[in-house]
């Protein structure tokens, strides 16, 4: 191709004109406030990332302290925490389930179940001292005793979910495999977020009930005092219900059982109006793994003391009604308090 003066002038002559053209588009648009950025800065930050790269070309460290950060980065998405590449904490929050909540809560258990056995063999059930008389005292009602059982199955089916959630791939996964346990556990996350409701409004129905008698009072102090008699074997006088039940009705089901259910709900993401980041539901899934563990160990003595423990005191729960004999030696403040006609 012959390249002429003619040639040359067009194409001048062409190339001014788009010029030109380009110019009155871009116009409008350059009128639009433009955000400053300090070129100081930025030429600063580049020549210490280039300096660093020829000194030390392997060093990938700054790369990652910009990702190991919690500090939530700009995403276009809607899921804001997004933001966040790696997010240190939840490396503690793996430590404290796995480390803290797992071994000690475990031997916690297994103590406590060594103990229950211990006293067992040594002591047995323990027995009346007289013998039944035949007569029997009314001593919990059919609502009574409809908001324990259903507070009590629901703590049972949580509790035998919750452990095998926690512990089950220490004994059963080397057993069933990876399959049959992953079925299992399905079942047991199903069973364990859908009971969760049920036991609290379970909790609260009980305490409505039972708070009037569980209130403390000044005869606790001798039954504390003397650890109900357990060491002496004296018969130590109460009312509906000693300082043992009490402990167990306040810290165990009333403390406990709110912690363990609250914390429950914010695991179920049923809160409303409520922001789940992974942060919140890792601090809820260690506060509900604690006060889960303390409470099945409370829950473990009173079930105990409740069924083989003390002869004559399922009884109660299971009919309504109490022998005369059991409940002027288990409980002669509230006895005294029936045959005088005050209940």
């Amino acid at each position: 191709m012959r390249i002429t003066i003619k040639n040359l002038l067009a194409s001048l002559v062409l190339s001014l004109a788009a010029t030109a053209v380009f110019a009155q588009g871009a116009a409008p648009a350059a009128k639009q406030p433009i955000e400053s950025v300090n070129i100081l800065e930025v030429n600063k930050d580049a020549q210490a990332q280039r300096e660093k790269a020829e000194s030390q070309p392997a060093n990938n460290q700054p790369i990652w302290k910009s990702a190991n950060s919690d500090q939530a980065h700009y995403v276009s998405i809607p899921n804001k925490e997004a933001g966040v590449l790696i997010q240190k904490s939840g490396q503690q929050w793996r430590l404290i389930r796995n480390g803290v909540i797992t071994v000690w809560g475990g031997w916690l258990i297994v103590i406590m179940a060594g103990l229950i056995l211990t006293v067992f063999v040594v002591k047995g059930k323990i027995k009346l001292h007289e013998p039944m008389t035949g007569r029997l005292m009314k001593r919990f009602s059919g609502l009574e005793r409809f908001s324990h059982w259903l507070m009590a199955f629901s703590f049972i089916a949580l509790a035998i979910s919750g452990l095998l959630i926690l512990f089950g791939k220490h004994f059963l996964l080397p057993i069933m495999g990876g399959t049959a346990y992953g079925a299992l556990l399905l079942v047991m996350k199903n069973i364990h977020n859908f009971t969760g409701p049920l036991f609290t409004a379970s909790i609260l129905l009980f305490f409505v009930i039972f708070v009037k008698d569980n209130l403390p009072s000044k005869d606790d102090l001798h039954w504390l005092a003397t650890f109900g008699g357990l060491l002496s074997g004296k018969h130590i006088p109460s009312h509906r219900f000693n300082a043992g039940e009490k402990i167990w009705f306040w810290a165990g089901v009333t403390i406990l059982g709110m912690v363990v259910s609250g914390s429950g709900w914010v695991l179920d993401m049923i809160v409303p109006n409520m922001e789940y980041w992974r942060g919140t539901m890792q601090l809820a899934n260690i506060i509900h793994g604690v006060a889960a563990i303390l409470m099945t160990v409370m829950a473990m003595g009173h079930i105990y003391v409740g069924s083989i423990g003390m002869e004559g005191a399922l009884q109660g729960m299971k009919t309504g009604y109490v022998d005369e004999a059991w409940g002027k030696e288990h409980h002669e403040l509230w006895y005294n308090d029936v045959k005088s006609g005050k209940l």
